[in-house]
């Protein structure tokens, strides 16, 4: 099946909906589903954005921005840090889903939506996906994985539909920058959030800072290692990264691994 049959499919799915609401996190998945929802004709729709202080403030920004640019109804929950995902145990991923999602499918009984979509795709159902066990239990559906489209076809459609986020590098949440079993705070996601913002504009896409206490390590695609090679380039990113409230900075020879912080799963 074509990307192009794939969306007409993706169509099929959230006309015979009826209402819904999307959850989005401002990646490109979720994204690109409720830029489609919106078009369908008949579909009664809203997005809604769980906002905790473990997610990136920019990515909750841009999810709302895109809903006043679109003229998207839009709504922002807001919740601490979750005492169950606190001390940022090993299946934190599927906690943390079930905690998000419940408060979107509570926003959507209350205003009288008959689903919850997310943005989950083709390509998250072959991987290890602690949160998709947590979809389940909460009733949530994933219109792109039923549809069978893959990450690229995503990436690809979304290009042509003219959307910013088309080329967006995948993300996680600010958790998987700790090791598991840590105590999680405010101001130690908020450290970690500038740093990577001062290795991102620096010109390191899609690089990661991995937090130890007061030490940084920074994982950086394999792509950055030549340019990294310049005394002058690291001693900028030692210097902005300490600016953050860090005391020691490394880079990390083995390069960006996902889930390089997890002791027995895999991100």
């Amino acid at each position: 099946m074509t990307a192009a049959e794939k969306l007409n499919k993706l169509r099929s799915i959230l006309s015979e909906a009826g209402s819904a609401v999307i959850a989005l996190s401002g990646g490109t998945d979720s994204t690109f589903l409720l830029s489609v929802a919106a078009g369908v004709p008949g579909l009664r729709v809203m997005a809604v954005t769980v906002s905790t202080p473990y997610m990136f403030s920019s990515e909750i920004d841009e999810a709302a921005l895109f809903c006043r640019e679109t003229g998207i109804l839009h709504r922002e929950v807001r919740f601490d840090i979750p005492t169950t995902v606190i001390s940022n145990p090993p299946d934190r991923c599927y906690l943390c889903k079930r905690e998000v999602m419940g408060a979107v499918t509570g926003v959507a009984r209350e205003e009288g939506f008959s689903f919850v979509f997310d943005g989950t795709n083709s390509d998250d159902l072959l991987d290890y996906r602690p949160g998709l066990k947590a979809l389940k239990e909460t009733g949530v559906r994933s219109p792109l994985a039923e549809a069978g489209l893959a990450k690229e076809e995503i990436r690809a459609l979304a290009r042509e539909a003219g959307l910013g986020v088309s080329d967006r590098p995948s993300n996680t949440c600010l958790l998987t920058r700790f090791p598991h079993n840590t105590m999680i705070s405010p101001a130690s996601l908020r450290m970690a959030e500038k740093a990577e913002e001062k290795v991102r504009e620096a010109g390191f896409t899609g690089a990661r800072v991995r937090v130890h206490g007061d030490l940084a390590r920074i994982e950086f695609r394999n792509e950055h290692f030549e340019k990294i090679s310049s005394r002058e380039v690291r001693m900028h990113l030692a210097t902005a990264l300490k600016s953050t409230g860090f005391r020691y900075v490394t880079f990390d020879a083995e390069g960006y691994r996902s889930g390089s912080m997890n002791k027995t799963t895999e991100e």
